[in-house]
């Protein structure tokens, strides 16, 4: 590592971290917008939450731009096309199933001739504002739900009775959209994971006439879905056991371990493993974005050393130097030293200093890129769009997901787990009385 970035890395982040990190007014002149594709799972979910959206807008903003887009973006993290599509359906499933938006039980991509249609339905028509949202929503609602009939209907309509519409709030074109994103202030917004985000700046900059009322599940940060002790008993009961897969030189690695070690392990009994990944590069972070999310989780940050490819190799040789049983807490103080001591591990002063701080008396012989390309594999084929990969395993169940902005699943999934409980031990018992009554 340079020396430069050695020494300088701890005295601007700190400086970074310790600076307002949000501007007190964002510009308006470009309004709100929304970029949604009518292929996109997401741009679904989106759309059920426009018209109320587009209700407590100030005029200032009004009315919400709307950017129809044909064309995807490229998949992350390497994933095919076929990949991203299926963890897009899967993930929505999920968020639906959290937050209560409108979905089927068995999602699949609308048809070619379906997404023609829709188009041509939302480029004809003459309604504007809320109005238009509300038929935005419904279209949406007959693409995802299978509802071809209707649409073939309102497409014949619509072809028979308008001509195509242009509208400067109403926009189609070609610009790529992976998923549905909301633009403000030159900002972008992911359109399900960021919308309380948006909300929050809205209403700070008195954008808003109401107070917003989205995503009511939503679980904060430090909060427990789970807090009587019964059934808190019964998840710890279960042993659940969840496996991390994180990248040494991302900030959001050190995030989400301290995050779970510090709220969730001992408190629901999981088990944790750590599988450190070979270098991905992600030292080149948004510094914003990661001080944002620690202030957030109120997870310690700063000052860091960003890690090198070289630095990555000696914190994963102290990992793996280390007892299996003590490995935890192991990869907890290796990643507190970097992400909020500034120690560079390449440097041999700070490597020996945190040897001896977890006791390692003889490192390992042992190559560990091996190990780390071993876990590169085992990573990739959970096919997740983003770093950290989580695998979480309950009740005979296992369930994939990634990055700290699914944290809050884990909980949701404890909860689903003791309510399937509850509902099979019902049923048990309704099948067990009349059985009962006829003994008798």
């Amino acid at each position: 590592m340079s020396l430069l970035r050695r020494w300088f890395d701890p005295i601007r982040s700190s400086w970074f971290y310790q600076k307002p990190t949000r501007q007190t007014v964002l510009p308006t002149e470009q309004g709100l917008s929304v970029y949604l594709r009518l292929d996109d799972v997401y741009s679904y979910l989106a759309a059920q939450q426009l018209p109320q959206l587009e209700e407590i807008l100030s005029d200032e903003l009004k009315p919400l731009k709307v950017y129809i887009s044909n064309q995807s973006g490229e998949p992350p993290n390497h994933m095919s096309a076929a990949e991203w599509q299926q963890y897009c359906l899967n993930d929505a499933q999920i968020l639906s199933k959290q937050h209560r938006f409108s979905f089927h039980d068995t999602p699949e991509q609308p048809t070619a001739e379906a997404l023609q249609q829709a188009e041509t339905i939302l480029r004809n028509t003459p309604l504007r504002g809320q109005d238009f949202l509300y038929l935005l929503e419904d279209v949406f609602h007959m693409l995802w739900q299978k509802q071809y009939g209707k649409l073939r209907t309102l497409h014949a309509m619509a072809s028979r009775h308008h001509q195509p519409q242009h509208f400067p709030e109403r926009i189609f074109g070609e610009m790529p959209v992976l998923a549905s994103y909301f633009e403000f202030g030159e900002r972008k917004y992911h359109a399900v994971d960021d919308l309380l985000r948006l909300t929050r700046r809205l209403k700070q900059q008195k954008l808003l006439t109401d107070n917003p009322i989205f995503l009511i599940n939503h679980i904060e940060w430090r909060e427990h879905l789970i807090s009587d002790a019964e059934e808190l008993n019964e998840i710890q009961a279960l042993d659940p056991e969840l496996d991390l897969y994180i990248a040494l030189e991302d900030p959001i690695s050190w995030l989400l371990l301290a995050y779970i070690k510090e709220e969730l392990a001992d408190f629901y009994n999981i088990q944790l493993n750590v599988y450190p990944l070979s270098y991905h590069g992600r030292d080149l972070f948004d510094w914003g974005l990661a001080t944002r999310l620690s202030k957030r989780t109120e997870v310690a940050f700063t000052p860091f050393c960003r890690p090198t490819e070289a630095a990555t190799l000696y914190m994963a040789q102290l990992y793996y130097s280390v007892p299996e049983e003590q490995r935890i807490e192991a990869m907890y103080q290796i990643l507190q030293a970097v992400w909020t001591k500034g120690r560079d591990l390449s440097f041999k002063a700070h490597f020996q200093q945190l040897q001896q701080d977890l006791g390692i008396a003889a490192l390992i012989e042992e190559d560990v890129e091996p190990m780390l390309k071993e876990n590169d594999m085992h990573c990739e084929m959970k096919s997740q769009p983003d770093f950290p990969v989580l695998e979480l395993r309950i009740d005979g169940q296992s369930y994939v997901f990634n990055s700290l902005y699914r944290v809050w699943m884990i909980e949701s999934i404890f909860s689903n787990v003791l309510e399937e409980k509850y509902k099979s031990e019902n049923t048990a018992d309704s099948e067990q009385k009349p059985h009962e009554q006829r003994e008798s």
